[in-house]
């Protein structure tokens, strides 16, 4: 059964009748009403139209945030084949969070790292909602370090409300572990391909996502702090969420616009939850696409334009 934002509501109304109809349907035989079910899917799939053709920065954030969006382990298990999971920083502790290993993308040995979420609250509270501790990063860096070693490109999903900031995190070290990672980004001599693929929280997110290329999904979202936090912290009031989220220049759209990443993946009508199957193969042809641009950079060329690129980042007009 499909879950509903707060602002899909008219259209939970619409979708469900035309299931009633066809319940009735399908328990009386001598019933027709396929007229009128086909009435109200066209009703509903002009309604679907209608809210997503200009959603606002909050919209756009709860978009983002569905729980049947797809994750980090589904894009692994739909566009990699032979993937290996490696586990632990070989300091503390595995982070199930993060997850990462070697792998083939349509042929091409690669590796692969990335935030999950989970999808049912056993998982979730296992994954811990996708915020990453220090070991998840520094597992990350190993990855990253193995990956320059063997030559392969490096391929992040993130999608994380944030690194985790509880106490045992903070005494591990989780600012210099997030800064290591991005600096681990920023050194690597091969290829490194990012996809915001749901949420891009904080500095949780740029640990995974320093890359010769960023790309986000047209509903994504990547900022430099959640909405509810801002508003906490400018107007004392989470309340404030909507008008936090219209401030921080958080969508896809806007972030192209000022440089900040470099190419949006358009995303099937209603969101990638709608067509999950839709959305995977998107990614995983902007990944060949971009994959297939890099291959005849030399190691210099990829790190020097690396640091070109954020470097660059502000020199746009707001």
């Amino acid at each position: 059964m499909t879950q509903y934002l707060e602002f899909e509501k008219p259209l939970a109304e619409i979708e469900g009748k035309a299931e009633e109809l066809r319940a009735l349907a399908r328990a009386n035989e001598e019933m027709d009403v396929s007229e009128e079910a086909a009435a109200l899917d066209d009703k509903a799939q002009e309604l679907l139209q209608e809210l997503y053709k200009s959603l606002t920065p909050w919209r756009k954030c709860q978009v983002a945030r569905h729980p049947e969006r797809p994750h980090c382990k589904d894009y692994i298990d739909a566009l990699f084949d032979e993937y290996t999971p490696l586990a632990g920083d070989r300091n503390f502790a595995d982070d199930h969070a993060v997850m990462g290993g070697l792998a083939r993308f349509r042929g091409r040995p690669v590796m692969v790292i990335g935030h999950e979420k989970g999808n049912d609250t056993k998982s979730r509270i296992e994954r811990n909602f996708g915020m990453a501790r220090p070991e998840g990063y520094r597992k990350a860096i190993r990855l990253m370090d193995m990956a320059d070693r063997f030559n392969l490109p490096i391929i992040t999903l993130v999608d994380t409300p944030g690194a985790y900031p509880g106490k045992g995190a903070e005494e591990r070290g989780q600012s210099e572990a997030i800064a290591r990672s991005t600096e681990a980004c920023l050194k690597v001599g091969v290829p490194m391909i990012s996809i915001i693929i749901g949420e891009g929280g904080s500095g949780g997110a740029v640990a995974f996502a320093t890359a010769n290329t960023v790309a986000m999904l047209e509903h994504s979202v990547y900022s430099v702090i959640s909405p509810e936090g801002c508003a906490s912290i400018l107007w004392k009031d989470a309340e404030k969420m909507r008008e936090a989220a219209e401030a921080l220049r958080l969508t896809a759209q806007d972030l192209e616009r000022l440089g900040v990443v470099d190419k949006v993946i358009p995303e099937p009508m209603g969101g990638a939850h709608r067509d999950s199957t839709a959305t995977l193969e998107a990614v995983g042809d902007m990944i060949e696409a971009t994959l297939t641009d890099f291959e005849n950079r030399d190691r210099d060329a990829l790190i020097k334009g690396r640091r070109q690129k954020y470097l660059a980042i502000g020199s746009k007009g707001l």
